[in-house]
């Protein structure tokens, strides 16, 4: 029987050379227990169990932590308490089918709690509905484009996410040997996070404000530098490469460095506030310049971009939904299963089509109760095209950074839903409630496509039959909506979203946005019209627009520090003239990057459930929390770390680059 390989093919990350293709992890002839009662199972648990964490996690600490990564280490540990050890294919279809819990969470936290800050009438069943056909729409508008991100853009997008999850994964096939430099990052990060974010023994973000250049620069023109000094972030940098980090921190520049310091500048002839301001301009922090004016600049780049990548992809979707078409017209089959390599088969193209037609008339009946014929059909209408529109922006990011700009375009989306239903005729609460879900299956269709990208790449590296992953997705997502919509209302009977004891910010922000459209308050047209005129002049500077856009929307400091890890894995290749060895140490430090990535995701679950046990304080160094205005916030550290804990912060963020670079060089 032939041996399994250690570790991924050489070729897995750069691309191929002319004729040459990619052989993974486990070659298509070979084949090994994959779907399987064990595997199907566990990944049904783990996404019923991840679905509830993280939805309490998400709406309390304000963000849902990544679910795929401890997902898969749990796989691993699962499979050495059987007889017969987990095969790699089976952790690959656990991993799959328990990571529809993220997608669904971030899908439904981002809209559905704004229908109870509003007071709308909602139940379990309608939460269930928008979420379920939203992540049916994800996977099936995905599928066509799998192809493309996965085999034809081989080794030009990082998938940084998936990488982290492809080496977790492998490294537990290879041995002690192999899993070293992986486990040596988990136990780093986890360290050096603990020690940030928990004990607070240094400041998180640098803001070079101790400078007193800095400091005079930002008090007079609100220009900030800032650097996350986190090791989840350096990790993730160095696997996503220089180059599109470059544009994406060129992105944030041209947002923090241009725009925040010219409208504070013409905001000082304002002395009112200026819509959608609150306070006048001149009283603004860089913050809340940003936030207010600039991130609205940022979602117009990135819709933009969109549009400019579904022009390029729109070829692929019309000759994939052609042969689909002409399946179900002619009954042509087309190449038979049996010739294409395992490794390579699909659904079918017939079968997406008739999936989405069945989604689409599911979905004008879920409208058609909550409403009338007539907005039945346009809730429809536009949950099918801009899920399918979006659908590839949402790959896209993820492709590109690991990070989905789905609250970015599910506001795009309900202001242009509430522009039409009001056009249409409908307004006030029966049009919020409308305009809401229809954000609620877009959003959650976008969530899913993003994160099923990333289960696709993983299974393509290793060897994983799509097909397999495909549709058992399906039975992920029906797990994970149905509990998603119990976790929400137990949280909302356990908390109330109206009384302000859970963040979800995004859904305030949701609900906040559509009190104001269904009031017919004026909309940012300009802002997005500049960032829409800034990826247009990116593209035709023959720049890719999305990482620019995401960089400008994207607040500074989370965008930084993807620099330096970027810029350090561009010093590891050219450590050595020798261009082998160079790839090995590469590779070293994408295994250490990668645990890097896993220990911040595990950290960050355990601080926020320290924090949800309102034990953090006893692990702090500084004051946690402090009460303004009647509300309990995050405080600044006490005493001597207020002082000097970005100079410590900025010690020991270079020395944990220099601790990369020294191990990376371990590789002789």
């Amino acid at each position: 029987m032939e041996s399994r390989k250690e570790t991924l093919p050489p070729e897995a990350y750069r691309p191929l050379a002319p004729g040459e293709k990619y052989r993974p992890l486990v070659p298509p002839e070979k084949i090994i227990p994959e779907v399987t009662t064990r595997s199907v199972l566990w990944g049904l648990v783990m996404a019923l169990l991840f679905t509830f964490s993280m939805a309490y996690l998400g709406l309390k600490v304000g963000t849902v932590p990544e679910a795929a990564i401890p997902i898969a280490i749990l796989a691993v540990g699962i499979g050495y308490t059987y007889s017969r050890k987990n095969t790699i294919l089976e952790n690959v279809i656990i991993q799959s089918i328990g990571a529809a819990s993220g997608a669904l969470v971030a899908g439904a936290i981002f809209t559905i709690p704004a229908l109870f800050i509003i007071g709308l009438p909602i139940d379990i069943f309608k939460i269930f509905l928008s979420t379920f056909l939203g992540g049916c729409l994800g996977i099936l508008f995905l599928i066509p484009l799998r192809r493309y991100f996965c085999v034809e853009q081989h080794g030009k997008l990082p998938f940084p996410e998936a990488t982290a999850t492809t080496e977790i994964l492998v490294s537990s096939e290879g041995g002690k040997d192999q899993a070293k430099p992986l486990i040596l990052g988990v136990v780093v990060a986890s360290i050096y996070e603990f020690l940030a974010i928990g004990v607070r023994l240094w400041n998180e973000v640098i803001t070079f404000r101790f400078i007193p250049f800095m400091d005079g620069l930002a008090e007079k023109t609100r220009m900030v530098l800032k650097i996350d000094a986190l090791s989840a972030f350096l990790g993730l940098g160095y696997v996503i490469g220089f180059r599109y980090n470059a544009i994406i921190v060129a992105g944030g520049l041209l947002s923090h460095f241009a725009f925040i310091p010219v409208i504070w500048f013409l905001g000082q002839h304002f002395p009112q506030a200026v819509y959608p301001g609150t306070i006048p301009i001149g009283q603004m922090s860089e913050v809340q310049i940003f936030n207010t004016y600039v991130r609205n600049i940022g979602i117009g780049a990135i819709f933009m971009a969109g549009v400019i990548s579904i022009i390029k992809s729109m070829p692929i979707m019309v000759r994939s939904f052609s042969l689909g078409f002409k399946e179900i017209l002619k009954g042509k089959k087309g190449v038979e299963v049996t010739e294409i390599p395992r490794t390579d088969r699909d659904l079918k193209m017939s079968t997406i089509i008739i999936g989405i037609g069945a989604t689409a008339v599911a979905l004008f009946f879920y409208f058609l109760w909550i409403s009338n014929l007539k907005f039945a059909l346009i809730g429809v209408v536009i949950c099918l095209l801009l899920s399918f529109l979006f659908t590839t922006v949402a790959a896209n990011a993820i492709a590109i950074v690991g990070t989905n700009p789905v609250s970015g375009m599910t506001l795009i989306t309900i202001i242009l839903s509430s522009v039409i239903l009001i056009g249409a005729g409908l307004s006030g609460q029966e049009g919020m409630a409308v305009a809401l879900l229809i954000g609620a299956v877009v959003c959650t269709a976008l969530s899913v496509s993003g994160s099923f990208i990333t289960d696709l790449k993983i299974g393509y590296w290793i060897g994983a039959t799509p097909r397999n992953q495909e549709r058992f997705k399906f039975a992920g997502i029906f797990v994970s909506a149905l509990t998603v919509g119990v976790a929400i209302f137990i949280l909302d009977r356990a908390f109330s979203f109206q009384s302000g004891a859970l963040a979800a910010p995004q859904a305030n922000l949701m609900a906040a946005v559509i009190k104001s459209m269904m009031s017919r308050e004026p909309v940012t047209w300009l802002l997005y019209g500049v960032g829409a005129a800034v990826a247009i002049v990116a593209e035709l500077s023959a720049l890719p627009p999305l990482p620019l856009a995401l960089g400008m929307y994207l607040p500074l400091h989370l965008t930084t520090p993807l620099l330096v890890g970027g810029f350090l894995s561009h010093l590891v290749k050219k450590s050595t003239r020798d261009k082998e060895l160079a790839e090995r140490r590469h590779n070293r430090g994408t295994l250490i990057s990668s645990g890097f990535i896993a220990g911040g995701a595990l950290m960050g679950i355990v601080l926020a459930v320290l924090k949800l046990a309102k034990v953090d304080h006893y692990i702090s160094l500084g004051i946690p929390m402090v009460l303004e205005n009647g509300k309990w916030v995050d405080g600044q550290p006490a005493g001597w770390f207020a002082q000097y804990g970005e100079i410590i912060s900025l010690a020991v963020f270079i020395l944990l680059i220099a601790f990369v670079y020294r191990e990376a060089k371990k590789e002789k």
